[in-house]
């Protein structure tokens, strides 16, 4: 499932050069999520003071959000290695074995996607995890033999945008679990200007807060624009970010200002002029919009959800009084405009 456009969560090739450089190092540069990092603080502190590895750690929310940087920032913490690689990559149970007895002393290992492990892989892991251990079958048939193979202990940090989709047994494992939220506009205004300064682009305070105000609630979306912004104001003003070039050039890119695009627009749109408004279902929706139902579920409701433009129901998906709003459109409950009565 790929998604390239400018405002989706999810890492776009044109990330790759930046993401890196514009990640916090640490928990004091870490912006936004208060309670998740207030409690990782604790978590860490006991197990540097203890002198052993973190407990296992599921990271789960809205893509972009800050789920991988957070894995980073707590190998900094810690002051140990992380290896990363993500549930697709990792295809067979020699693949998650070869990971794990490469791990030294209290390594983190950072699984991106762990939703879409294969079931003889996650049961490979829940021995790790339990008492770091592999129960490894060595040979086949009735000459096979189970083999106990011990690991140093280690921290496994996981990441996924579908919590729901993860197993019981494997849920149960995990020490530490945190919700991922969307963040404040003051929150992302922060990380704008912290972006900016790193990218040695000026910007004032109004440019940051327009930026941040489109941004979806979603840092990885709030830099991607920063860095189109900043190109618009090299070539048609004097380099400066300030609320009028910030507004230009968004509304030059069509991110309107609650961050939505044509296709953000256009779902909405179907489900008030195709389908009255709902109920419809997400099958129905996607074949209407040419796209996966998964698509719709995991990146464009969560935001609608979040602003209240979209609600859920039993019976389907349901366009709210606020969308009807913002596309200029009667709702369905509203009272017809009064007749003026005509004097003779």
């Amino acid at each position: 499932m790929t998604d390239n456009r400018l405002v989706t969560g999810q890492p776009i090739d044109d990330d790759l050069g930046y993401e890196q450089s514009l990640r916090p190092r640490n928990l004091d540069e870490y912006v936004g999520q208060p309670q998740v990092v207030a409690n990782l603080r604790v978590a860490i502190e006991a197990a540097r003071g203890r002198g052993e590895a973190l407990d296992h750690v599921l990271l789960f929310g809205p893509p972009g959000v800050g789920k991988t940087s957070l894995a980073h920032v707590l190998a900094a913490e810690l002051a140990v290695p992380i290896k990363a690689t993500a549930g697709p990559i990792i295809e067979r149970a020699g693949d998650l074995a070869a990971l794990l007895t490469a791990l030294d002393h209290r390594e983190i290992l950072f699984v991106d996607e762990i939703h879409r492990l294969e079931a003889k892989v996650e049961e490979i892991l829940y021995p790790a995890l339990e008492d770091y251990s592999l129960d490894l079958m060595i040979g086949s048939g009735p000459g096979a033999r189970s083999m106990k193979v011990p690991l140093k202990p280690f921290t496994l940090v996981a990441a996924t945008t579908r919590a729901g989709l993860l197993t019981a047994p494997l849920r149960g494992r995990f020490g530490i679990v945190h919700r991922l939220d969307f963040y404040t506009e003051e929150d992302l205004q922060v990380i704008v200007t912290r972006s900016a300064r790193i990218l040695e682009v000026p910007i004032d305070v109004e440019g940051a807060r327009e930026i941040a105000q489109r941004s979806r609630g979603t840092p990885r979306v709030a830099n991607r624009l920063l860095r189109r912004v900043r190109d618009f104001a090299q070539v048609r003003a004097d380099g400066t970010i300030t609320l009028p070039v910030a507004r230009d050039a968004l509304a030059l890119l069509e991110v309107d200002a609650h961050g939505f695009d044509d296709v953000d627009r256009r779902l909405l749109l179907t489900i008030i002029d195709k389908f009255g408004g709902g109920p419809v279902g997400v099958n129905a929706l996607a074949a209407s919009i040419s796209e996966e139902p998964d698509a719709i579920e995991d990146i464009y409701e969560p935001y609608l959800l979040q602003l209240g433009f979209l609600d859920r129901t039993p019976r389907g998906r349901v366009a709210t009084p606020r969308a009807y709003e913002h596309f200029g459109r009667p709702s369905p409950g509203a009272a017809p405009p009064r007749a003026q009565k005509k004097l003779f």
